[in-house]
């Protein structure tokens, strides 16, 4: 299903942040370092350091030619792709940015701090539009389902809260994780919601009423990301117990464990987030040993 392809070096401090570039067959990293830097999948080399930050790099985001980098120090910048400049920067947060999504249908951008606040912000000026109390502890992860009508705030008190987008009123707030939410991610159908925690727990809640349908216990320690497939029916888990775990998307069968214990190839501390390249060939995990391990799909 997936085998070890290929590991990039040059990171001096954990990465945090992982995201796909707007050119195909590259991509961008954040972490403890001072700057984000991108990378080319084409030849595996490293390509460039992007541009400086100020502060940790905790969440990245690339929306419409732009990058948005979320940091510790509680400000997000964006970087333009098109003039290839950082074109704003935003004191959103009094203390760290830890998720940035984008909702489409209405041009906003939400920023997730560990103030237990969300911020909605312009896409046209980048003014700030509301501010939601979500929590009164950090809002660790966000999801947006598919259609974009309901938003999941995963939370360091336990809860999952879903807000309607249209109004950013309030749902429905999920309690059932004995820890704090540390990934969250719907499936592309949109038939349901899973959840990752410090509980090492996967919970698969079924839409439109996020019912329990399903609780897996999927990793040692806490699970910092999940990641669906572009196209095939699979999505991958990465915890802090250094596994990567690839799953079926339909019945939750678990496939592959990548790790160092089990195939002698793989992280050595924490994974903290994993993608799929934009084609789908390709897994890429990172986390505190501060490499980038790219995976390739098997026929």
């Amino acid at each position: 299903m997936l085998k070890y392809l290929h590991t990039f070096s040059g990171h001096q401090n954990p990465v945090y942040a992982l995201i796909n570039s707007d050119k195909e067959g590259s991509f961008f990293t954040g972490g403890n370092d001072k700057g984000v830097v991108e990378w080319s999948l084409e030849k595996m080399v490293f390509l460039m350091v992007k541009m400086p930050v100020q502060s940790s790099v905790y969440a990245l985001h690339n929306y419409n030619h732009r990058l948005f980098v979320g940091e510790r120090s509680g400000a997000f910048s964006v970087y333009d792709f098109i003039t290839q400049k950082i074109s704003a920067r935003i004191n959103a947060h009094p203390k760290p940015i830890f998720s940035i999504k984008s909702i489409r249908y209405k041009n906003e951008l939400l920023t997730s701090g560990e103030d237990g606040t969300v911020g909605i912000w312009s896409l046209i000026d980048f003014k700030e539009l509301y501010r939601l109390q979500i929590s009164y502890e950090t809002v660790r992860c966000i999801a947006i389902s598919p259609d974009e009508k309901e938003i999941a705030f995963g939370c360091k008190d336990n809860a999952i809260y879903i807000y309607n987008s249209i109004d950013y009123s309030l749902k429905q707030v999920l309690k059932d994780h004995t820890l704090p939410i540390t990934s969250l991610a719907y499936h592309p159908s949109g038939q349901y919601l899973i959840s990752g925690s410090r509980d090492a727990q996967l919970k698969i809640w079924t839409l439109p009423h996020y019912e329990l349908s399903r609780n897996i216990p999927a990793h040692l320690f806490a699970i910092y990301d999940i990641a669906f497939h572009p196209q095939l029916p699979y999505f991958a888990t990465g915890s802090q117990d250094k596994s990567i775990k690839l799953w079926d998307a339909n019945n939750f069968k678990l496939y592959k464990i990548l790790s160092l214990e089990k195939t002698g190839i793989g992280h050595s501390h924490s994974i903290n987030k994993v993608i799929w390249s934009q084609d789908g060939t390709k897994l890429l995990s990172t986390g505190d040993d501060k490499k980038i391990m790219v995976w390739e799909m098997e026929d």
